[in-house]
């Protein structure tokens, strides 16, 4: 399998003096095409600072993120919101969506930012409104919508652009455990037979037992990578 993303001796700190702290300390890591792999640890150890160096969302004070031969931690500004509109697909525990616009132009909204053309969208927005469960519902908007539904729009979005891989942090963080389930057993499923790959940030067990592989952070550094 190919290499999606890697990061070579990732370093992130808060703070200044006594009071440094290094979120991120050190980190190599590599994720494979087709991973379903979950970063654990508990509050503080450095896991969502990780996923938001590896998604482009903050930069590190050393080392570097490859993603398609490129250095994402050398971009800014528009090269770095370009290179992640068109490579990589978010899922944030609070929804994230557009609260004015339908299910439809918020899967839809990136595209549109890529300018794929019109007929293109309108056929990938309804593939994937049927991928997630939510075909019929893509007038409603976040409000009309549950809290499971909202997510589900949210990974169909995430999905929509083709991105190489997906980033989620605790995605199921505001549902409830049966709908957790629901949406987890559908982005696995995602996974198996569309080859998506997904990077988790979570310390939910349901995450952590369907991951195929588990990476423990603490303090900022890796303490054990399992396959399983």
């Amino acid at each position: 399998m190919s290499i999606v993303i890697e990061t070579q001796n990732l370093r992130r700190c808060y703070g200044t003096g006594v009071t440094l702290v290094a979120a991120v300390n050190g980190i190599s890591v590599s994720i494979e095409q087709g991973e379903f792999t979950a970063i654990i640890g508990p509050s503080g150890s450095g896991k969502s600072t990780l996923l938001n160096l590896i998604g482009g969302l903050d930069q590190p004070d050393e080392g570097r993120v490859l993603l398609q031969g490129q250095d994402i931690a050398a971009m800014t500004g528009n090269a770095i919101s370009d290179f992640r509109r068109d490579h990589i697909g978010f899922i944030f525990q609070a929804y994230n969506l557009i609260p004015v616009l339908s299910a439809h132009e918020n899967i839809e909204y990136i595209m549109l930012l890529q300018g794929v053309p019109k007929l293109n969208r309108q056929a990938r927005v309804l593939e994937m409104l049927g991928l997630v469960g939510l075909k019929g519902l893509g007038h409603r908007r976040p409000a009309e919508l549950s809290g499971g539904q909202q997510q589900r729009v949210a990974v169909a979005r995430a999905m929509a652009s083709k991105p190489d891989i997906i980033l989620a942090d605790e995605p199921t963080a505001n549902l409830d455990s049966k709908t957790g389930a629901e949406l987890l057993d559908l982005m696995r499923k995602l996974n198996a037979e569309q080859g998506l790959t997904f990077l988790f940030s979570t310390h939910d067990q349901m995450i952590m037992a369907r991951a195929q592989r588990l990476v423990h952070i603490k303090d900022g550094i890796i303490e054990q990578d399992e396959s399983r």
